[in-house]
């Protein structure tokens, strides 16, 4: 079974970097892509980022994109979400999914393992 743990999440200032984490275990990490999805209070979901199974082909929100980026190291079984310049409108939990052979669209249509979620809050 196939399961997602995300961490780095927590307290920084607006104009600050975090780094987001997502430890897969439970299956073969290259047969999958991942994405990055956050929630804030009172929103809806909405797509962060992604990266595609194979190509490692990459996806962004218009909102994060020039300042996030999503990679994965297949060594360690770990996709991440480098954020930078961030703004309070990013305060969210942040969660990570996957979903096999994900070679897009974007946002994704649905994936089928999730992770517990990590909050980031970004004070002004």
């Amino acid at each position: 079974q196939v399961q997602l743990v995300e961490s780095g999440g927590g307290l920084v200032q607006a104009g600050g970097s975090l780094r987001l984490s997502c430890a897969f275990s439970g299956g073969t990490f290259s047969t999958y892509g991942t994405g990055w999805f956050r929630q804030a209070p009172g929103k809806e979901r909405e797509s962060v980022a992604a990266i595609t199974w194979r190509d490692s082909g990459t996806y962004y929100a218009d909102s994060v994109k020039g300042r996030f980026t999503i990679s994965r190291d297949r060594t360690k079984n770990t996709a991440y979400l480098q954020m930078n310049s961030l703004k309070p409108e990013d305060t969210a939990v942040y969660y990570c999914a996957a979903t096999r052979y994900y070679s897009g669209p974007f946002p994704p249509a649905g994936m089928n393992y999730w992770g517990k979620g990590t909050l980031v809050t970004v004070s002004s």
